[in-house]
């Protein structure tokens, strides 16, 4: 008790009652879970078999253990309390009790994990002849889990009257099977666990009673993080009555509920947590003690200022305010730097870390992002200067099963004997060649001595396999053979990797499953296209780049000695850093494109740059880009709008020239866009759109191509139509761009190509982006840091070579 603060020990001594701990980020909310364990059992005499504590990982339950082992006198631990996850929880309750439900289960219930549900999907699919090409096991599966957990069950799923779909019924009839077989196996799966747990709470009254009886108090950890689910399974356990308007007047008496959260950091409305549980729980229990946990023993003040500002603008909250600890002080400014472009940006992050390093080996610093998509250009930064660093919460870009995948296109497409590359995509997307047709074709092979693609040619004019998968096997084959095409063409690299993405339908594909990962994988596949672009102008072939792919890849391997670390900013929660950056601070990046519809969206995502702030304990850096590729093409960027709610005057500017943070620190410009459009030389006016990405969903080939297309629209320049950016892109109607694909414009007798570095008077230096036309009527589109994208007629302008 002595180590904990005035608040700390108010949240510990509570021993009876309802209590709510509003608990901000690193103010020591795992030692007041601990602490109060040890205090309900040492000082309020409860026997330890009485309480619950519930978390949300098996590492948070171990670590949380660990600690109250440690906390309680060795003469004591006569028994332990119960720590565990939601799903253990339900999995001991089932295993007593399941039997009680009279459903046919029984206590020996098997668990099916994903690989296993997917297993069975596949099986039902194939059972109902649905085929895999227009809806996958994981689509279905994922359906199937967001119905259990609306409480929806086959049979309403399947009675959607006017609104179903030939998709929706096929799910029904996949759903219907699927419950049957889990039960026919005597299995559960995760979204069981917790569901029939509550049911069984629910339904039989003498289960209820039993775990009510036994324990008396309860607490839960990152209540901000529930579902609904969850927290019917802490009420019903709690109260001990499906009805809170039933519970007897002296039920707190002995008896406490605690829950310890923050609603600033509840970024997790992807996975089905409602922030709304926690606003409300003071309504639910009438009378409920809230105490705020505000002292931080992670961050300098500087840094809490920051992320007090930023969290302030949010309407649904309960307030708090941040403070440091006197030994952590003031703290240095919040770094800030504006680039020109992203590699650039990577470039002095990547530089910046060195210099830390240099300063202290041991400093550990964590470069944060939004999207995955975005680390292959620190990745690249990084092993330029030879830094070790891990990747936390996926694979490094290269690894990352939707870029292998389009490699692996690409090595096709340049040498179709390739049995490995072939064997990866042969059914990637699903195109109806399963494991069956795969099988036989390999067997063939072996049988003949011959590669795979010369197996399956033989198997197509032999009708080896049946007709469907026949029919699949000879569009293969079309589709590599048309991308053989294109190399035998000698198109760009960049149009090589475009037509791997879109030619091959899995682009189509990813589109059509509309999940959050699905979107970040077209994010990663959208890099791979911009590095193709880069390696393109670094003069690479398409062998070149599948052979860097392919190098880096094999470097990429986890360092444990590595002191940098690069995640997404959701990865970070719960994590601190000496170091931290916070890259891509732009409109349509972060905030992201998808929370412009939303004000509740948009509120998560400024949570979310709350928890990013508050991972950093000493020195802090936000970077953003004036432009960056997207999909291959340069697209000027808006600063994110988070930078103007932060305070700007503990800010530093680190930005070599003209800066947005310049143009906010003037009264006339302080908005966000009035910065941008200064900066870019515009005059102050309004911006009516504040992110390239419209966020609209695409589902035909064509569709998808705008898709991608349109994402590529520039502030500050023309606009031209999807359509015809397309043709440019893959070298339709070459006869309209001569001069687009980098053929030089003349200028008083001096050559200027796409990609030259130009000088003008009044704009500086800057970059050629593209060229049109020829003699005195060639046009040349010029950006310009600070100033965007300009275009010149070449008899009206007077550039020089920089």
């Amino acid at each position: 008790m002595k180590d904990l603060n005035s608040q700390q020990q108010e949240a510990v001594q509570v021993t009876e009652g309802t209590l709510l701990v509003l608990a901000g980020a690193g103010s020591g909310k795992t030692r007041v879970i601990t602490s109060r364990i040890a205090y309900l059992i040492e000082q309020a005499a409860v026997p330890p078999w009485q309480i619950l504590a519930v978390t949300f990982t098996n590492k948070a339950a171990g670590e949380m253990k660990s600690r109250v082992e440690a906390a309680l006198d060795p003469g004591l631990r006569t028994s332990s309390p119960l720590i565990s996850t939601f799903h253990s929880l339900c999995v001991r309750i089932l295993r007593r009790n399941i039997e009680a439900l009279n459903e046919g289960y029984t206590r020996n219930f098997t668990i099916y994990d994903q690989d296993d549900q997917v297993r069975v999907v596949r099986t039902i699919m194939k059972d109902l002849d649905i085929d895999d090409k227009s809806l996958t096991a994981r689509q279905a599966l994922s359906s199937i889990s967001g119905a259990k957990n609306r409480g929806t069950s086959p049979a309403a799923y399947a009675n959607q009257g006017d609104y179903a779909t030939d998709r929706t019924e096929k799910i029904a009839r996949i759903y219907k099977l699927y419950e049957e077989r889990l039960k026919k196996s005597n299995a559960l799966d995760f979204d069981d666990l917790l569901i029939r747990g509550v049911e069984l709470l629910r339904r039989v009254p003498d289960v209820r009673k039993y775990y009510h009886d036994r324990f008396r108090h309860v607490m839960i950890d990152e209540f901000q993080d529930t579902n609904g689910i969850q927290y019917e399974l802490v009420r019903l356990i709690a109260v001990g009555s499906t009805k809170l308007e039933s519970a007897p007047e002296d039920l707190w008496k002995g008896r406490s509920l605690c829950v310890v959260g923050d609603i600033d950091q509840s970024i997790y409305s992807f996975r089905g947590s409602d922030f709304n549980i926690i606003l409300g729980f003071q309504h639910d229990f009438v009378g409920t003690k809230i105490i705020k946990l505000e002292q931080n023993y992670r961050s300098t003040q500087t840094i809490l200022e920051a992320a007090n500002k930023i969290i302030e603008c949010n309407r649904q909250r309960m307030p708090k305010t941040l403070y440091a600890t006197p030994e952590l002080g003031q703290g240095e400014k919040i770094r800030y730097y504006q680039s020109y472009d992203a590699e650039a940006e990577a470039a002095f992050v990547a530089d910046r870390i060195v210099e830390h390093q240099r300063q202290s080996h041991a400093l550990r610093s964590v470069v944060l992002y939004r999207t995955n998509a975005q680390s292959r250009l620190f990745e690249e930064a990084l092993r330029r200067r030879s830094v070790a660093y891990n990747i936390v919460g996926g694979f490094s870009f290269y690894e990352r099963a939707e870029v292998k995948d389009i490699i692996a296109y690409l090595k096709l497409a340049m040498n179709p004997q390739d049995d490995v590359a072939l064997a990866r995509v042969i059914n990637s997307p699903p195109r109806g060649i399963g494991k069956t047709t795969l099988d036989i074709i390999q067997n063939k092979q072996r049988e003949l001595g011959i590669s795979l693609w010369d197996t399956i040619a033989v198997a197509v004019e032999n009708r080896a396999v049946g007709p469907r998968a026949t029919s699949a096997l000879e569009s293969f084959r079309g589709i590599i053979e048309r991308l053989s095409g294109r190399v035998g063409e000698r198109q760009t690299l960049s149009e090589l990797v475009k037509a791997a993405t879109l030619d091959t339908g899995y682009v189509r594909s990813l589109e059509e499953e509309k999940t959050v990962e699905a979107e970040g994988r077209l994010l990663n596949i959208e890099e791979l296209v911009t590095a193709a672009v880069e390696a393109e102008q670094q003069g690479e072939s398409l062998q070149d780049f599948i052979d860097h792919a392919a190098l880096v890849a094999d470097t990429d391997q986890y360092k444990a000695d590595a002191r940098v670390t690069l995640m997404t900013m959701h990865s970070a929660k719960g994590l601190e850093f000496p170091v931290v950056f916070i890259v891509g601070t732009e409109e349509g990046l972060f905030p992201h494109s998808r929370a412009a519809a939303s004000e509740e969206d948009l509120e998560e995502e400024r949570r979310l740059c709350y928890v990013a702030i508050t991972r950093a304990q000493q020195q802090l850096y936000i970077t953003h880009a004036m432009q960056r590729r997207i999909f291959g093409e340069e697209s000027i960027t808006e600063p994110s709008r988070f930078l103007n709610e932060l305070p700007l005057e503990l800010m530093q500017n680190l930005s070599p020239g003209p800066s947005w943070l310049g143009f906010a620190e003037r009264p006339e410009t302080r908005n966000n866009r009035e910065a941008a459009a200064a900066l870019r030389g515009e005059p102050s006016r309004p911006v009516k759109k504040t992110s390239n990405y419209d966020g609209k969903t695409y589902n035909s080939v064509e569709g998808v191509r705008e898709f991608f297309n349109r994402r590529t629209g520039s502030a500050g320049g023309e606009r031209e139509s999807a359509r015809d950016r397309y043709k440019r892109g893959t070298g339709e109607h070459r006869s309209k761009r001569e001069h687009a694909s980098g053929e030089p414009v003349i200028l008083s007798g001096v050559e200027f190509r796409v990609g030259a570095r130009v000088r003008h008077a009044k704009y500086g230096t800057g970059v050629v982006l593209r060229s049109e036309g020829a003699g005195d009527d060639a046009k040349l589109t010029v950006s310009f840091p600070g100033y965007g994208q300009k275009k010149f007629v070449a008899k009206f302008v007077v550039l020089e070579k920089a």
